[in-house]
């Protein structure tokens, strides 16, 4: 999506916060609907029966009339994808949206603009008729400025942040507007091209970390932005002003705002981020390996049951806070978004303890965070940059002997790795 900064004036934004009311207030309705169904009831309202409801429900209700229609049915439209959605998106069943929280409302354009093929022709329905698409009315003011036409606002003036072709107005259908720490955000719901393969085609491969964001096999090591040490220090002072302030107060919510102002620009500098090398990703490299972590049960509560309570859970709290923090999975999403069918997974496992030239698997190779030094060749090199090796070469998951002994190692050459697992020995007595 095409995501924008918006500037409505105060009249237009009392308009919008109503429409975001509006919005959530049917999203929540429908949630509750499908709430009360249960094995053996008849199933849930569908789209066009909750369409149909909400008509009624106009009718009957004052405020709800004075709102869009549009806006209303488009919100039980992401209701309806969202629940068919429920078992392939990751999100589960759609929740209920809170006030404050999930500010936002979704427009799906007015203009009628003629569709054609691919080849040029006009796109005719069944009956032989000119297809009519709806798309939204935007106009370019200059330069750095534009603006869109939002139901009951008028034209609403937003920035054009983006260079090169990102600055070019966006032919999308619907967009959404979305409220969060105070800013407005316009997002337009274009599908981007994907980039070419560029003529080498090189294999990359990345090792993501803590210490280092992004490790890549040709030698670079990129890092995520993060707040600043002054920006840290703001964020602990306004949690202690709002810690002593009194509870409901406006003190209180104030130095809250604050904060969350703070994360929220943490939050912008890490997606920037992500865009920007994923972009890189893509146009140089044909092919994009990354080592295949399983975040979420990385990032997992060690918190425990009260019968078997967890150890170092605010250690873990704290591991967990920073790999969030280094945005590993939104960059191999947006990789993946940017190049289709170009971004593989190589499995983990080993790859940290394999050396990539001679293939030789040993723990002790790796003698500290940043220091790996091959036991059985001598191959000395930074240890992620070893690992981002190994990923290039699809090499892990399992271990695999080594060739021939190496030229200046300690480690004697056998038949298998040192890191395997132990295994049984044989005494003539059958093992199973």
């Amino acid at each position: 999506m095409a995501r924008f900064r918006m500037y409505p004036t105060s009249e237009q934004v009392s308009i919008m916060l109503d429409h975001c009311a509006h919005a959530r207030y049917v999203w929540n309705l429908a949630v509750e609907q499908h709430s009360h169904w249960s094995k053996g009831r008849r199933a849930a309202p569908g789209f066009a029966e909750q369409c149909r409801q909400l008509t009624e429900a106009r009718r009957e209700n004052e405020w709800l009339r004075a709102g869009n229609a549009d806006v209303q049915q488009q919100a039980l439209k992401d209701f309806a994808k969202a629940k068919n959605a429920r078992f392939t998106s990751g999100f589960g069943e759609p929740t209920w949206r809170r006030k404050y929280v999930h500010e936002g409302f979704r427009v799906i354009g007015t203009d009628r603009v003629a569709e054609f093929e691919t080849d040029g022709s006009p796109k005719l329905n069944a009956k032989g008729k000119q297809v009519m698409g709806r798309f939204v009315v935007v106009q370019k003011l200059n330069r750095r400025w534009a603006q869109v036409k939002v139901p009951g606002c008028g034209w609403v003036r937003f920035r054009l942040s983006r260079k090169g072709k990102g600055a070019c107005l966006p032919a999308a259908k619907t967009f959404r507007v979305t409220f969060r720490n105070g800013q407005w955000h316009i997002a337009f719901a274009v599908l981007p091209e994907p980039i070419d393969v560029p003529g080498a085609g090189e294999v990359i491969g990345i090792d993501r970390g803590v210490k280092i964001t992004a490790a890549l096999s040709d030698g670079r090591k990129l890092n995520c932005p993060q707040l600043t040490v002054r920006e840290r220090a703001q964020i602990r002072k306004h949690q202690r002003r709002a810690a002593r302030a009194p509870k409901g107060s406006e003190a209180k919510t104030a130095e809250y705002a604050k904060v969350a102002r703070l994360k929220a620009r943490e939050a912008d500098r890490r997606k920037d981020w992500c865009e920007k090398t994923s972009t890189m990703l893509a146009r140089a490299y044909g092919l994009v390996r990354f080592e295949k972590l399983n975040i979420k049960n990385m990032t997992c509560s060690a918190k425990g049951t009260v019968e078997q309570p967890g150890k170092r859970v605010r250690q873990k709290a704290g591991l967990n806070r920073v790999i969030l923090a280094q945005s590993w999975g939104l960059l191999r999403q947006r990789t993946e978004d940017k190049a289709p069918g170009r971004v593989e997974d190589v499995p983990a496992p080993f790859t940290s303890l394999r050396c990539s030239a001679c293939g030789w698997i040993e723990k002790k190779s790796r003698k500290s965070q940043a220091d790996f030094v091959c036991v059985s060749c001598g191959f000395t090199c930074n240890a992620d940059e070893n690992a981002a090796n190994n990923v290039a070469a699809g090499q892990g998951g399992f271990p695999r002997p080594r060739r021939s002994a190496g030229a200046g190692g300690v480690t004697a050459a056998t038949g298998r790795s040192s890191a395997r697992e132990p295994q049984p020995t044989w005494v003539g007595i059958p093992l199973f």
